[in-house]
């Protein structure tokens, strides 16, 4: 069942079927490259992490696959995710072809429209590393603002953005 859709994509939940998807997804080295995740060692493991996602169950909304409406196409997955710290965080992860064609920007306006419009959502951030540009060239187009940088220890740390409803 489509959870959103937009003028290119549709959204849905995850499903434990989903395994092989999430598990190339992962697989790019590039991919992961600022998340801090690590990649699934297999498709059981994807499977296993997808059986235990209880994002929906728990807050009513989550991460989501995003598909291409003309052909069908897994192109990654956008959502919405309650964090460790008590915030609600917009996050995505697309395949690397699928790059700088405007379907993180599309599916995140999408996101944050249902946060603030029909979850009634006060406030969504976002967190970014900060070498990581055109993630928060994203978030940006979205209409985020930078907030804060959070070093959690780290080096680097990590950029914080959010944006408010109106």
């Amino acid at each position: 069942m489509n959870i959103l859709q937009t003028k290119r994509l549709f959204l849905r939940k995850f499903t434990p079927d989903d395994a092989p998807l999430h598990f190339a997804l992962n697989s790019d080295p590039m991919v992961l490259q600022y998340t801090g995740d690590v990649a699934f060692l297999s498709e059981k493991d994807a499977r296993s992490f997808l059986e235990q996602y209880d994002h929906y169950q728990l807050h009513g909304f989550g991460r989501w696959n995003c598909f291409r409406k003309k052909d069908g196409a897994f192109l990654g997955w956008c959502g919405l995710k309650f964090n460790e710290v008590q915030e609600i965080d917009l996050g995505y992860r697309f395949f690397r072809k699928e790059w700088n064609k405007g379907y993180a920007t599309e599916a995140a306006k999408a996101c944050l429209d249902y946060g603030f419009n029909s979850l009634k959502i006060k406030q969504i951030i976002g967190r970014v590393h900060p070498e990581n540009l055109a993630s928060i060239r994203v978030l940006e187009k979205v209409g985020m603002s930078y907030w804060k940088l959070d070093t959690c220890g780290d080096e680097d740390g990590f950029l914080y953005y959010r944006i408010t409803r109106d």
